[in-house]
């Protein structure tokens, strides 16, 4: 088991439609009749990064590992910090599985693993929050003194100034996830990049853009393959491919929070601060969660349904469907602390603002109000993919259909363990 190697790159917003481009770029074009695919793989509710990425390596929805959004579940403000530790996750991972195995571990830019003691080697999806260097702040989150020294100041310079630009800070991540493997040989190394997925919120769905992306994830592969060979684990290492989330593109954004505001559920002063709250709306991009100040009160849980239910009716604010708790854990596997969802009519994006105007601009500071965004229901839209290669996939094994919780089985079993308790399978058909 220990002889054996498994590489996680994850294709931020990646779909199956980007792949007849990518097949024919020289990298893949070169690996494809090695590969075995999944053609469409069904994501979860809501399709955000850090629910999805979360999914990914536990094998289990929302409901259970507890991460619904990208951000922290605050209410009454515009804007959170993003959830990238990894106590906030309720479900055992695959990197604690391997540890048990006895293998070895990393993750580069995997969201929500921020100083998982079961990960061996790590630079976090995380940047300087209050104005700490860019070395501190992965130090911070999980990176060893070794990998400080090895992985991450040799690539600083990468990133300086710009943490969150693309295509530089996945630059940055891609070539900490190649030292790694040069350096310590992991058994298991997850890596995330969002080049794909910025370029589709700035731009759109299909655009020359996103092609561009597309040319940039071949280079980085290259690189991948490179490492692996540099380390001597290349005829060893079973690579996968995978995305989390499609994207829709949308025409407006709408403030939930302002309607709430003039119909009684939030109460604003002069200045525009929240003083008090019945009910608040948190976006998640194409859906947003609706938390109550008091979810036990039957007054107030009726009182915001009548406003929902009035919003929908009227079909002019972005409401396409409207689920209780109950209902979205029922049947969508979504399951929290919030009291409502709202999700999208299929062209609206929500926001959390409480003051007018109503509709804000689409633009590109924040992944809600892009050209194209995500949080929709797994169904709609283009579809995440999977590609597969390496000395335990079976070439030429193409599934239709899988779903996003089968993969970190799929990956566990690529490493020659089980993960029990989880809510997917292990994609047994690809292997050899």
């Amino acid at each position: 088991m220990k002889d054996r190697h498994v590489v996680v790159l994850s294709v931020d917003a990646l779909v199956y439609e980007d792949l007849e481009i990518l097949s024919k770029l020289y990298t893949f074009e070169e690996i494809w009749p090695k590969t075995a695919r999944v053609n469409k793989v069904r994501s979860v509710y809501p399709t955000i990064t850090y629910p999805c990425h979360t999914t990914m390596r536990t094998g289990v929805y929302p409901d259970r590992h507890g991460i619904v959004n990208n951000e922290k579940p605050e209410v009454c403000v515009r804007g959170s910090l993003w959830q990238h530790m990894h106590e906030s996750v309720k479900a055992k991972s695959i990197f604690e599985y391997a540890k048990e195995q006895g293998l070895t571990t990393a993750a580069v830019c995997w969201p929500v693993t921020g100083n998982d003691p079961n990960i061996d080697y790590q630079v976090c999806e995380y940047w300087p929050q209050f104005g700490e260097s860019t070395v501190q702040c992965f130090r911070d989150s999980g990176s060893s003194e070794e990998v400080i020294e090895k992985v991450v100041k040799p690539n600083s310079k990468l990133i300086e100034n710009r943490h969150r630009m693309h295509p530089w800070c996945d630059e940055f991540f891609m070539q900490c996830a190649c030292d790694m493997l040069r350096e310590f040989k992991p058994n298991l190394l997850m890596i995330h990049n969002g080049n794909v997925d910025a370029y589709r919120h700035e731009t759109g769905l299909f655009t020359s853009k996103v092609e561009t992306s597309l040319h940039e994830n071949n280079l980085w592969f290259c690189h991948l393959l490179k490492a692996a060979d540099d380390a001597g684990i290349l005829d060893k290492t079973d690579f996968f491919i995978v995305s989390d989330h499609g994207q829709l593109e949308i025409r407006r954004c709408v403030s939930m929070n302002v309607l709430f505001a003039e119909r009684g559920l939030i109460d604003v002063d002069e200045e525009g601060n929240i003083t008090d709250y019945v009910a608040f709306s948190k976006s998640g991009g194409l859906s947003s969660l609706i938390y109550l100040k008091n979810p036990d009160n039957a007054e107030d849980v009726a009182k915001t349904k009548a406003v929902l239910e009035q919003l929908k009716a009227e079909e002019a604010y972005g409401i396409g469907e409207i689920f209780t708790e109950e209902e979205a854990r029922t049947k969508h596997h979504l399951g929290g602390d919030f009291s409502f969802v709202i999700e999208t009519d299929g062209y609206t994006t929500f926001a959390n603002e409480w003051q007018r105007p109503l509709v804000q601009p689409l633009d590109n500071r924040n992944y809600r109000f892009g050209r194209a965004t995500h949080g929709h229901l797994p169904e709609k839209g283009p579809q995440p993919t999977l590609v597969a290669f390496g000395p335990h996939i079976k070439p030429g094994v193409v599934l239709e259909n899988a779903n996003l919780v089968d993969e970190a089985p799929t990956f566990a079993h690529a490493l020659g363990f089980e993960m029990e308790d989880v809510d997917g399978r292990c994609l047994v058909e690809l292997f050899r």
